[in-house]
């Protein structure tokens, strides 16, 4: 049994990019492109890539503070711990960056991670490492055969457009603080800010929270 978490508006109570661009004035235009990125609006590798130029030249060692310092999800903990707890493996695809993805392997047990990297040379950023697209799927698809997890036994909790195509992959599809578009495909929908609400949403799909129990049910 494998849950597979987005990060940023997931484990993360903050979207990166429009946090940094507070250092250099451009946190609307930032946040602009980004949201027409989790809706959909335009291509996701575009919204990236015209993020990460407007702002080439930030300083690493602000770059990695921030990171360090983005708020945990309300529950996020409590809830990874109950799940391996339980049995339940925990994997998150982002398509953000290692440098706020690293830190979750210990805060929060997460077993692997997969991100995108930023560039940084002399200490200034200058571009970005595309390791995670818009389809998801092919990042993970790999662990997911060397793990033999199967779909019924896959869970997705998500909140844009460029996880639309995790929930062909998955067996449940959770909508967490989404956009219209995700809630529009999703098994069960969580419009509050606390992630323990996926403890409920698991038990009432599978009839209960054991991964054991659960595959023995199967």
């Amino acid at each position: 049994m494998l849950v597979v978490f987005d990060v940023e508006g997931v484990l993360l109570d903050a979207e990166y990019l429009p946090v940094l661009a507070k250092l250099i004035g451009k946190e609307k235009e930032i946040m602009d492109i980004t949201i027409q990125g989790l809706r959909g609006e335009i291509p996701w590798k575009e919204g990236l890539l015209k993020r990460v130029e407007a702002l080439r030249g930030i300083d690493y060692d602000k770059a990695l503070e921030i990171a360090l310092n983005l708020p945990i999800t309300k529950g996020a903990k409590e809830v990874c711990q109950k799940l391996k707890m339980s049995g339940w493996r925990l994997l998150a695809v982002s398509g953000g960056f290692g440098i706020i993805t690293d830190r979750l392997k210990d805060e929060l047990g997460i077993e692997h991670i997969f991100s995108n990297e930023l560039i940084f040379k002399n200490g200034k950023l200058t571009g970005v490492d595309i390791n995670v697209n818009s389809d998801k799927p092919s990042a993970i698809n790999g662990i997911i055969r060397q793990w033999d997890e199967k779909k019924d036994d896959i869970v997705a909790v998500v909140d844009g457009a460029n996880d639309l195509e995790l929930f062909n992959i998955v067996g449940l599809r959770v909508a967490f603080n989404a956009q219209k578009i995700i809630k529009e495909k999703a098994d069960v929908i969580i419009d509050e800010k606390d992630l323990t609400l996926l403890i409920d949403a698991i038990e009432k799909h599978y009839g209960t929270i054991s991964a054991k129990s659960t595959n023995k049910s199967n």
